[in-house]
């Protein structure tokens, strides 16, 4: 029986309709799909390029988290789920090669079909595809998954949902979906939703879900132990069905797979140091270099590995949230960036050696270029002229400081703007003209003992401006929900970017998130140059037409001052057991999800 779930259709939707089925006979069913051209792997591929496939399998991995957990199922709102389960513990449709900018080759779906202008697009399932119960993956199980997590999942499904018009099955393993709206990047998205056993969630809420039930999926792993806030442990499953796929030949490869739980990041290097982990991954550059000096590295027992990417920088910092008055004003926001002295910081905290984002999409080719905005940026961006703010157009970078613990060059300017946004200082005090204090919170996790040395230097600067700040830790529990319902003056930030932004970008970025809480708009931000460009994204026909979007993009965030940059990672640094092995072929996204454990290995001596 053919079974459909559709919306109303208005007049421009029912035009889609009427192209998709018009339009049918010249689609044909692929092995891929690229955002642009073609995938790079030809349909009898043996294996993604940065895998070893001859790679043995056995081992373990065991690595460190800062913070606790309270679910199990990582696609709700509510509790508090350990991350790598949204990527370890369940599959999708198709999956994603990071060599490629944003392309995707079938997994439980063995093959992708779309109308000519993406107006539709239509899955077919594998007959191999099981769970790990061994039941098959049906295609009522995908559509109650769409629907599922479209409509009560966690809000980072529901963009696209809205964007569907009709899903329905086409045939005994097909499933079709057709959009209401213009929107290249849909079918890859779709192709990217988890797939849950509907069977298992009759009878519950799945809104409520915690540590009662252990997700069935159709994952290489499946969860075979775990203590509340104290750890994870996930099994490689022997009876996997999808092991002889070409996309999964030579990936997850190590038997075990665990995640132990710190109270702070001392502990958990405490445990690595007395082996209790064999993989750590380190964030400063002045601790790689000073701290990695103890008797499992000096045997060689645990070795150092640097890992290069191309990916964007994304954006790390403390985030201004423009919600409350006290930085709704763009010049106080400048202000806060001249005081808040970068060279010093970096200096002492990693020695120099780490470089800083200087926009959210620096360290690659989608990044804001130096000086005025010129050719298809310059276009895309006139239209809002009087909407953006200084730099946008003309250029700009960053404040730069004398690199000493003085700053003031930087704090003389920090003054000026405070000054021109109506705050004086009076008997040492900086005040508006209502005689009200400039006064403010930095709101931290606590565990992050480098975050709050960062923080309490920003607050001495300010203190020498007449500004008064409060240095506040809470449980992660506790942050969880304040910066959800962004019930915070600045907080720690944090937003990786990829080579492929599309309609997540809507989710950082977008008006909708001011009023609707838990988004990753936490700066409060509303900007319609930047939905422009965002859409402009979605629906560039050509490479260079998606750079110049980003490119703009990228100047309405950075000069729209939200965000106290840090330093940037332009390498991963790992430190790992030797016998945890990795390929010499590294991805273009480098030490990204998906990389390791994925196509790790163990090799004993």
């Amino acid at each position: 029986m053919k079974r459909i779930i559709s919306r109303a259709l208005g007049a421009a939707a029912a035009s889609v309709t009427i192209l998709a089925g018009g339009a049918a006979a010249l689609s044909e069913p692929r092995h891929g799909i690229a955002m642009y051209g073609e995938p790079a792997l030809p349909p009898d591929f043996v294996s993604l390029p940065y895998v070893n496939p001859d790679a043995p399998k056995g081992g373990k991995i065991i690595t460190g988290e800062v913070g606790s957990f309270d679910s199990l199922n990582p696609h709700i709102r509510k509790g508090r789920v350990p991350w790598q389960l949204r990527f370890l513990a369940y599959e999708s449709l198709m999956g994603r090669s990071w060599d490629e900018p944003f392309t995707l080759y079938g997994l439980l779906a063995e093959s992708i079909e779309t109308g000519p202008n993406r107006e539709w697009v239509e899955f077919t399932l594998r007959p191999e595809a099981r769970f790990s119960d061994g039941s098959p993956v049906t295609v009522e199980d995908v559509m109650w998954s769409y629907e599922t997590l479209g409509t009560i999942g966690h809000p980072r499904y529901h963009g696209a949902w809205q964007k569907v018009e009709k899903m329905e099955q086409t045939g005994p393993r097909s499933i079709r979906f057709t959009f209401n709206t213009a929107d290249r990047e849909l079918p890859l998205i779709l192709g990217l939703r988890p797939i849950l056993k509907k069977a298992q969630w009759e009878g519950r809420d799945f809104t409520q879900s915690g540590l009662d039930v252990i997700p069935i999926s159709t994952a290489p792993y499946v969860i075979t132990d775990f203590e509340a806030g104290r750890f994870v442990e996930l099994s490689r499953d022997p009876d996997y069905w999808g092991r002889d796929l070409p996309f999964r030949r030579g990936t997850m490869n190590l038997d075990t797979i665990r995640m132990e739980f710190f109270a702070d990041g001392t502990a958990q290097f405490e445990a690595f140091k007395a082996g209790i982990l064999n993989s750590n991954r380190e964030f400063n550059a002045a601790k790689w270099e000073s701290d990695y000096d103890f008797p499992a590295i000096r045997s060689g027992q645990v070795v150092k590995s640097l890992i290069p990417h191309q990916r964007p920088s994304g954006i790390t910092g403390f985030v201004m949230n423009t919600r409350r008055p006290l930085f709704a004003d763009w010049r106080v926001r400048e202000a806060m960036l001249h005081a808040f002295n970068f060279e010093y910081i970096n200096q002492t905290q990693t020695g120099g050696a780490q470089p800083r984002i200087t926009s959210y999409f620096s360290n690659s080719v989608l990044g804001m270029r130096p000086g005025p905005a010129e050719g298809r940026v310059r276009e895309l961006l006139a239209p809002f002229a009087d909407e953006l703010l200084p730099g946008a157009l003309e250029g700009y970078a960053l404040p730069e400081g004398d690199g000493t613990q003085r700053n003031r060059r930087n704090l003389a300017r920090a003054d000026a703007l405070l000054r021109e946004a109506g705050w004086q200082v009076v008997d040492g005090r900086r005040v508006n003209a209502e005689g009200e204090p400039f006064a403010f919170e930095i709101l931290l996790a606590q565990g992050s003992a480098e975050n709050r040395a960062i923080a309490e230097i920003f607050a001495e600067a300010l203190n020498r401006l007449g500004i008064e700040v409060t240095v506040t830790e809470v449980d992660s529990a506790q942050y969880r929900e304040r910066t959800q319902s962004y019930d915070f003056d600045m907080t720690y930030y944090r937003r990786g970017l990829s080579l492929s932004p599309g309609n997540e970008q809507y989710l950082y970025w977008g008006c909708e998130g001011v009023e609707k809480p838990g988004t990753r708009n936490w700066m409060g931000m509303c900007s319609k140059a930047a939905e422009a460009m965002i859409e402009r994204i979605l629906n560039a026909e050509s490479r260079e037409e998606f750079i110049a979007a980003t490119r703009a993009l990228d100047r309405v965030l950075t000069t729209g001052r939200y965000v106290i940059p840090f330093y940037q990672f332009t390498v991963s640094r790992i430190a790992h057991d030797r016998r945890l092995k990795y390929p010499e072929k590294i991805p273009m996204y480098g030490d990204w999800i998906g990389w390791q454990p994925d196509v790790w290995w163990w090799e004993e001596e």
